[in-house]
């Protein structure tokens, strides 16, 4: 039986989708931002 390794993203393409400045791109993305800063929360989106 052949052996299944996971996917492995590449750290670019993770801080692409996640990162922060694709959470400023979007309007929603910035509402979750501003509503982690509100909590006070440092901001460390990866």
């Amino acid at each position: 039986m052949a052996m299944h390794y996971p996917r492995r993203k590449s750290n670019t393409k993770r801080r692409r989708s996640f990162g922060f400045r694709a959470r400023m791109k979007t309007k929603s993305g910035r509402k979750l931002l501003n509503k982690r800063r509100r909590i006070g929360r440092t901001l460390q989106t990866i």
